[in-house]
C-alpha cells in the first residue's frame, strides 16, 4: 500500500480552507496526501468507482457506497442556514414546482436528494454543473434550479426569486442541522490508518482557524474570480462548529437524512456503521 494517499475535494473556499494544512504538510505526524481538485459531482462519481483514498462527497452519494467507504467525523459541511435554494425567474408555488422543469447540480448531490424529498412527484429534472444553473434559469432553459455553494449569495444579482430554502425546510421538518457533504475514506485502509486520517482532518481544520492569513492565498487562487466578500461569507457559513467534529447533533442529522432517503427508495438500506468507529 502506498504511503501517499489521494485526497479529493472541491476548489470551493470551505474545502480549500479546511484542507490547506493537511495538503501542504503543516501537520506533524499527518499522512502524506496528494490533492485532487474536482467539483462535488465528479468527486461523487470517483468515489462510486473507488478511485480515491479520501474524498469529499455528498451525503446523498455516500448512501450508495458506504460499504466501501466510511465517514470521518471532521472536515464536512453541515450546519444551519446553509442549505440549497430552489430559485426561479418568477414566483412559483410548491404545486407548480412539482410540474416544473428543474435543474439539479448532479444526480448524487445532497441538493438533488433534498428536492426529491421536498417534491416527491417531481419528474422533470435536468442535470448540469452547479455554476451553469443560474444562467439556465435566467435564460428560460429550465423553469427553476437548485443552487448550492456561493450561488446562494449571488442569485438576486441574476434577477432570480427564491422559491424554497431546502435547508430551512429540512430544519423545520426535522429539527436537525442540514447535512450537505462529508469526508469519506476507504474502509480497506484499516482502523489504525483511518483514525490517523481522522485526527489529521481535525488538526487541519484547527490549523486553518489558527492561521487564516497563511491559508488565504491558496483559497483565493482556487476560488477563481469570486469576490473576496463572497469567499469570506462562504467560509463563515460552511466552516462551523460541525466541521471540526459532527458531535451527537451532526451524527443524528446524517443518520436521519440517509434513513429518509432509504425509506423513499433513493439509497439502499444498510445496517453497517456509517462512521470509522463506534
Amino acid at each position: 500500500m502506498s504511503d501517499t494517499l489521494s485526497l479529493g475535494y472541491s476548489p470551493c473556499p470551505n474545502d480549500t480552507f479546511v484542507f490547506y494544512g493537511l495538503v501542504h504538510g503543516c501537520l506533524p505526524g499527518a499522512p502524506v496526501v496528494t490533492e485532487v481538485l474536482e467539483d462535488i459531482e465528479t468527486l461523487n462519481g470517483m468515489a462510486t468507482r473507488e478511485e480515491l483514498d479520501i474524498v469529499k462527497v455528498s451525503f446523498h452519494a455516500l448512501g450508495h457506497f458506504r460499504q466501501s467507504y466510511c465517514l470521518l467525523r471532521s472536515g464536512g459541511a453541515l450546519g444551519r442556514g446553509c442549505g440549497p435554494l430552489v430559485v426561479a425567474g418568477r414566483p412559483m408555488d410548491a404545486d407548480e414546482l412539482q410540474r416544473a422543469r428543474i435543474a439539479i447540480p448532479g444526480r448524487m448531490t445532497t441538493a438533488a436528494l433534498l428536492v426529491r424529498l421536498f417534491a416527491p412527484e417531481l419528474t422533470h429534472v435536468v442535470e448540469m454543473p452547479f455554476h451553469q444553473i443560474m444562467d439556465a434559469v435566467q435564460s428560460g432553459q429550465v423553469d427553476a434550479g437548485v443552487i448550492i455553494h456561493e450561488s446562494r449569495f449571488t442569485y438576486q444579482q441574476h434577477g432570480l426569486h427564491q422559491i424554497v430554502d431546502l435547508g430551512q425546510w429540512w430544519e423545520s421538518t426535522t429539527g436537525h442541522p442540514i447535512p450537505l457533504g462529508g469526508i469519506a475514506a476507504r474502509r480497506s485502509l484499516g482502523q489504525v490508518r483511518l483514525r490517523q486520517i481522522e485526527t489529521a482532518l481535525r488538526d487541519s481544520v484547527e490549523f486553518a482557524h489558527a492561521h487564516p492569513e497563511v491559508v488565504r492565498d491558496y483559497v483565493a487562487a482556487n476560488a477563481q474570480e469570486m469576490e473576496r466578500e463572497v469567499m469570506d461569507a462562504h467560509i463563515a457559513l460552511y466552516v462551523n462548529q460541525y466541521t471540526r467534529d459532527y458531535g451527537h447533533q451532526g451524527e443524528a442529522a446524517i443518520d436521519d437524512l440517509l434513513a429518509r432517503a432509504a425509506d423513499a427508495g433513493i439509497v439502499p438500506h444498510i445496517n453497517d456503521s456509517l462512521f470509522v468507529h463506534g
